[in-house]
């Protein structure tokens, strides 16, 4: 006991040195055994949406054992990103576009792992144990294991709650052969609050500790790859990059300190940008402003297709020169939502003229939809 316990205050004593605010362990069969259960749900009512990795990696997803039978001890380390202000005020300013709190920062798969690696370095040149890393790119559910060994609970909005830090902590895990003494999991603490349940502007939680990816904002406007449905445009309001609503009105957000690490703090690029930057983007542009941080993975297309959506919403008609230019976009994504967002700030008559000029030589099927809306949908 002397050996697992010496080695785990290196661990910690490492994990703090290396960046890491919180950091706990727990062993593969602690895991809350209905996890599996709940995967299978979710992936069999199509809440998963077009994300076809989720269902494709199900069966290693179901059990922290299933990624690696060796282990024997999971650390799992958490990295505090708590914003300085309010992360809602953005919503205040129509003309300006709402970047999720953690896309504002470098891209935090970076940040995590280079963190993961030196922990897990010396874990292993002090123990002699194998070790292996994961941040959440990997087949690993680590909000249950978070859970598991103690970091938070996972609260009705399905993301990890912690007592310290609220619901602003990144997740990286270590899987180790080391026999290390584990920690108990954390009580869920939400009781009968439901803030994150009721600002939901899609309504994307059926019940509490459900989500339904479909309806929810940071899904459709980060992973999806397809035309955003009509009925959430106009809820998804300015937040061109992910949605911090439910996130932000945790009551437990009070205990947390702002992000210690620099490399987690806003960067001027992502910091609510207005939106006329981000129509005027072209792929090069795209790449350049965005080079280090989350929102590079997404793509120029997709961005500027969500711009086009909180341009629509604005009520800015001095958004429409770049809305215009956008009608004859190489992508039919930011097309469809170009005739969208025009349709909503042009008079009838400029609208009119411009679907005369362009509906009919357009050529897919979902822009010439569009042009063929009525114009009250909009």
């Amino acid at each position: 006991m002397a050996m697992t316990t010496n080695l785990k205050d290196l661990v910690l004593a490492e994990a703090r040195a290396a960046g890491f605010d919180a950091a706990r362990v727990t062993r593969p069969d602690a895991i809350d055994p209905s996890t599996g259960h709940r995967l299978a749900e979710f992936l069999n009512e199509g809440r998963h949406g077009d994300m076809q990795w989720m269902a494709t990696t199900a069966e290693r997803r179901r059990h922290p054992g299933n990624m690696w039978p060796d282990t024997r001890s999971i650390v799992m380390l958490g990295m505090n990103y708590a914003p300085t202000g309010d992360p809602l005020a953005v919503l205040r300013e129509p003309g300006r576009a709402a970047i999720s709190c953690y896309a504002q920062c470098a891209d935090y798969h970076d940040v995590v792992r280079a963190g993961l690696k030196r922990v897990a370095g010396s874990l292993a040149r002090v123990s002699g144990a194998d070790v292996k890393i994961f941040v959440d790119t990997a087949p690993l559910m680590e909000k249950p294991v978070a859970a598991a060994a103690g970091l938070g609970w996972q609260g009705k909005h399905t993301n990890l709650v912690s007592r310290r830090f609220g619901s602003w902590l990144f997740l990286g895990a270590i899987l180790t052969t080391a026999e290390l003494e584990p920690d108990p999991p954390e009580a869920d603490h939400c009781g009968t609050c439901s803030r994150c349940l009721d600002i939901c502007p899609t309504r994307a939680f059926p019940r509490p500790y459900q989500l339904d990816a479909r309806r929810c904002i940071a899904y459709l406007t980060i992973e999806h790859k397809g035309h955003i449905p009509a009925e959430f445009r106009r809820p998804i309001g300015n937040r061109v990059f992910g949605c911090d609503d439910c996130l932000a009105v945790c009551p437990w957000n009070k205990f947390a300190q702002a992000a210690r690490l620099t490399k987690l703090k806003a960067l001027p690029a992502t910091a609510s940008p207005p939106l006329a930057e981000l129509l005027a983007l072209d792929d090069a542009g795209f790449r350049r402003r965005f080079a280090r941080t989350p929102v590079k993975r997404t793509g120029r297309d997709r961005v500027v297709r969500n711009a086009l959506i909180a341009a629509g919403n604005s009520g800015d008609a001095t958004l429409l020169p770049a809305v215009e230019r956008l009608l004859q976009d190489p992508s039919a994504l930011v097309r469809a939502m170009a005739v969208w967002a025009l349709r909503r700030l042009a008079d009838p008559e400029r609208a009119a003229r411009l679907q005369a000029q362009h509906a009919p030589t357009e050529p897919d099927q979902q822009v010439r939809t569009e042009w063929a809306s009525p114009a009250t949908s909009a």
